[in-house]
């Protein structure tokens, strides 16, 4: 694997920097989004043959750290390119492919993805959400919550549970369920946390499916479940090591210009080495982050799941002491509209507890990788 970016990475990371340092912490959100897409940016891991840049997600998550490095992070992009478009492009049919993939590269549409339900948290194994045939149609039946950005998604992948027809035991399935299908309501769930992105629960009653709504194969299971779940956890990463960045390079800047006792607060120790701690954090997950990212690209679907993992774990523990000391380098100014750390407090703990809790990753790690027994 290689440790040091190539030149085009490089060269990839400059131009977003450039385009997010544009845009700026008052970006307009479908404004930064339209202008990724023309670029190229949204699609950079979509195939080139349905108008992606033939990348990988090792270049789509250097665009969303950079945006978020900038303060403009887009969380869709962990949802519709890289989870939504990659199951498509790697499991979908040619027709799906072709009416989603250069939608989504080039921005036109947008798709969600549901797979957290009310009594199910983390567990993806007790998922109740039932897909059952009816002639050639499927129809679904049950909820979803915390999905992001169902109202402005055109589309949303839903995780759904059907009967094997070998077993008979029930096994995840993907549909495609349109935002206007006949019994698929939403209702926006009222957060604390305040974003551009709403957060939704979903209700499916009886919500009928013609056959093609099914990605894949439906005897696949949980193959193709993981191929975006460890992107999603790739880009999670991204998002945290961005806003751990932004916050960062806020209180550097700072602590250089703050001047008590006749000298930058940078000079004294208690407040500089915290910061190089925190730097030294995020460059940790970051690398972990590129070893997932170039697994999974490669194709080691069972490497890529334990570096997914690490690098989500090990971001979101860096995002959040980066803007905790970041906020704590300011003092009173940290908590501030004016200096824009405050609203952090609170997003940086969703790295920690979406779309995996770091407590489902210590015991993936426990008995995946240590081979102790499960505790559950």
């Amino acid at each position: 694997m290689p440790t040091i970016e190539t030149d085009e990475h490089k060269a990839l990371r400059t131009a977003v920097a450039a385009l997010g340092k544009r845009h700026g912490r008052t970006y307009d959100r479908e404004a930064l989004w339209t202008e990724a897409a023309k670029l190229g940016y949204l699609g950079v891991n979509l195939p080139e043959a349905y108008g992606g840049g033939g990348g990988g997600i090792s270049e789509l998550s250097i665009v969303l750290e950079e945006l978020g490095a900038a303060g403009c992070p887009l969380l869709m992009m962990v949802v519709s390119p890289a989870i939504c478009g990659t199951v498509i492009a790697r499991f979908g049919t040619e027709a799906q492919k072709q009416g989603w993939l250069p939608a989504l590269a080039d921005g036109t549409r947008t798709m969600a993805f549901g797979i957290t339900e009310p009594d199910a948290g983390s567990n993806s194994h007790r998922i109740t959400t039932t897909a059952r045939r009816d002639g050639t149609d499927w129809l679904l039946t049950g909820r979803k919550v915390f999905i992001s950005g169902v109202d402005m998604a055109d589309a949303t992948l839903i995780v759904g549970r059907a009967e094997d027809s070998r077993t008979g035991r029930l096994k995840p399935c993907l549909f495609i369920v349109p935002r206007d299908a006949e019994g698929f309501t939403r209702r926006q769930i009222d957060m604390e946390l305040q974003a551009v992105e709403k957060q939704f629960e979903l209700t499916l009653d009886d919500v009928r499916l013609p056959a093609e709504a099914l990605v894949g194969d439906e005897d696949a299971g949980l193959l193709q479940l993981f191929a975006g779940l460890n992107p999603e956890r790739i880009m999670t990463a991204a998002f945290a090591i961005g806003m751990g960045r932004y916050a960062l390079s806020k209180a550097i800047e700072y602590a250089r210009d703050r001047t008590v006792w006749n000298a930058p607060i940078g000079a004294h120790q208690a407040i500089a080495h915290p910061l190089a701690q925190a730097h030294i954090d995020l460059e940790l997950a970051r690398l972990m982050m590129q070893k997932a990212a170039h697994l999974y690209d490669t194709g080691d679907d069972v490497g890529a799941g334990e570096a997914a993992n690490m690098a989500k774990y090990a971001a979101g523990e860096a995002c959040v002491k980066a803007v905790d000391q970041a906020v704590h380098t300011l003092g009173g100014n940290g908590l501030t509209r004016e200096f824009g750390l405050a609203s952090l407090i609170t997003a940086s703990r969703v790295a920690r507890i979406a779309p995996v809790s770091r407590e489902m990753i210590l015991n993936y790690v426990s008995h995946q990788t240590l081979g102790l027994p499960k505790s559950y």
